[in-house]
């Protein structure tokens, strides 16, 4: 295991329980929107989260915040401490997009700029991790140089999370890319750097209708965090949790086995709904369920 990646965010540690010990989070995306980041981190804590994953995606609002001033960082840093909730990862979804590894070298060299953004606010914001979406050039037809530029542009990017002590986890995700765990790991390794790491998507797994229990294995002492959601095939999103394909008992079972610990992000899309902090808060139950039935024990709800 990366010794580097277990200080940074308190991962793969040994329990003296069965499993380990579990802090769930939420998505940015499972809450209502709202630009006032007091009543957002209040809803946090009031869903009884310990930490919530920031969202940089295809949105030009978001994406604006690559460019936030030093004031606005710090107000939101600042926020969250007030409530006692813990930046845990930003998503850098907005890959998706502007590929790493397009055939376009403009287009790589914009995404290059957004890791090297991406890498700096998350050290300005005290997050210790950035989720690398596993899209080699989403909306370009494949072709056979697709993954080594990617590569080529991820390698580039780790020089940079290195100086700013900032560790980089690759997504297994959706589509024909990074598909597995095992993919990203190869990666991780192909790359070589101890700032690239893995931060496994447990519902695209079931959505790849890949061996749940085999990924998570193959992801030992790589995964520097988890997240998970419900799926159907060809449903990567919005699926209620619990009415999906997501292996969650298995998947738990296997971080027992493990003895992982470390952070878990609930993902969700409830940004619209009127009851999205009743949501939130029946997921973590039913998440806190779920582990403590595999022998993982999720940290207390505040």
């Amino acid at each position: 295991m990366n010794l580097m990646g277990q200080t940074l965010c308190g991962c793969g540690s040994v329990s003296h329980q069965s499993g380990g010990q579990i802090s769930l989070g939420i998505y940015e995306k499972a809450l209502p929107h709202t630009d006032d980041w007091d009543e957002f981190f209040a809803g946090v804590r009031q869903a009884g989260f310990d930490f919530v994953d920031l969202s940089i995606d295809e949105t030009a609002e978001r994406q604006s915040r690559l460019h936030w001033p030093t004031a606005e960082r710090r107000r939101v840093r600042d926020a969250a401490a007030r409530h006692g909730v813990q930046l845990g990862g930003i998503c850098l979804s907005v890959h998706r997009a502007i590929g790493p590894g397009s055939a376009d070298p403009a287009v790589r060299e914009q995404a290059a700029h957004i890791f090297e953004d991406a890498i700096w606010l998350a050290h300005d914001l005290g997050i210790p991790v950035v989720q690398v979406a596993g899209y080699y050039a989403f909306y370009e037809d494949s072709d056979p140089g697709q993954r080594e530029r990617y590569v080529a542009t991820l390698t580039q990017a780790t020089t940079i999370a290195a100086r700013a002590g900032v560790m980089l986890g690759i997504e297994n995700v959706d589509g024909q890319d990074v598909t597995s765990i095992s993919i990203a790991k190869e990666i991780a390794d192909e790359v070589g750097s101890p700032w690239l790491q893995i931060y496994p998507d447990i519902g695209n797994l079931a959505e790849q209708q890949l061996d749940t229990v085999a990924e998570l294995a193959a992801g030992q002492g790589r995964m520097v965090a988890l997240h998970i959601k419900d799926v159907r095939v060809g449903e990567p999103r919005r699926v209620p949790l619990g009415e999906g394909i997501a292996e969650f008992s298995a998947a738990f079972s296997e971080l027992a086995r493990q003895r992982w610990s470390g952070r878990i992000m609930v993902e969700m899309w409830n940004d619209d709904a009127p009851d999205s902090l009743q949501r939130c808060s029946d997921a973590r139950a039913l998440v806190s369920t779920w582990l403590a039935n595999a022998g993982l024990l999720a940290t207390p709800a505040s």
